[in-house]
């Protein structure tokens, strides 16, 4: 099995341990940004929806002014927002490079995505559930948080499995300018060395991370779907 391999990816049985170290740091980026993401793309989906002309909250100054600085976000490239970043980045974490450098721009790329996704999801929400909940007597708050959040779940489970499929895509992305992670690895052995063995290898196993990033977000869906 062993020759086998040697002959099949002859470049990377030579350095095995650096997957698994690229595999781990790209891990840690999509599991701390994406925890980040998820908290803060949650905030502003709320407000957002809350704050929108008809919303339970409405205030159309704050609804045009985080919508405008989400869009201006969703709306810049992510690698030249890795590069428009980086001094921001120095002066936060101390560096813009490797996994803690990443850390900042990633949030910068998907917060804002993910809250549109979220403001996406609970503005599905049958108005008429609103409608009865006012009609009971909830507060503002209330309606926000049990009913508008809870109905919208299976909403927010897919756009948050969109948001992880999309951040991993991120920290190939983030690689090419020092973030490290599979596609660091990638760029740097299977594109500046023709190793393409190691490049196949990395594609095969983000396609691996994003089946199982999708079937569980699937299944999510479906349990939280009545």
């Amino acid at each position: 099995m062993a020759e086998f391999l040697n002959n099949l990816l002859p470049n990377l049985m030579q350095k095995p341990e650096m997957l698994w170290q690229s595999l781990l740091e790209t891990l840690q980026m999509v599991g701390v940004a994406g925890s980040i993401s998820f908290v803060l793309g949650l905030v502003l989906g709320v407000i957002l929806i809350a704050s929108r002309p008809g919303g339970v909250m409405e205030n159309r100054a704050v609804y045009f002014l985080v919508g405008k600085v989400i869009d201006l976000f969703r709306s810049i490239p992510f690698i030249l927002l890795v590069i428009m970043l980086r001094d921001f980045t120095r002066s936060v974490v101390g560096t813009y490079i490797g996994v803690r450098g990443a850390i900042i721009p990633l949030l910068f790329g998907t917060v804002p995505f993910f809250a549109r996704q979220v403001e996406t999801a609970m503005a599905e929400v049958s108005p008429g559930l609103i409608e009865a909940a006012e009609s009971m007597g909830c507060t503002p708050w209330d309606i926000l948080w049990r009913v508008s959040l809870k109905e919208s779940i299976p909403g927010i489970v897919r756009g948050t499995t969109i948001t992880l499929v999309s951040l991993i895509g991120f920290t190939a992305m983030a690689g090419a300018v020092g973030a490290g992670g599979l596609g660091n690895f990638a760029i740097s052995y299977g594109g500046n060395r023709n190793q393409m063995d190691i490049a196949y290898v990395v594609v095969l196993v983000v396609l691996i991370m994003v089946s199982l990033i999708q079937s569980i977000g699937s299944r999510i869906a479906k349990k939280t779907t009545h």
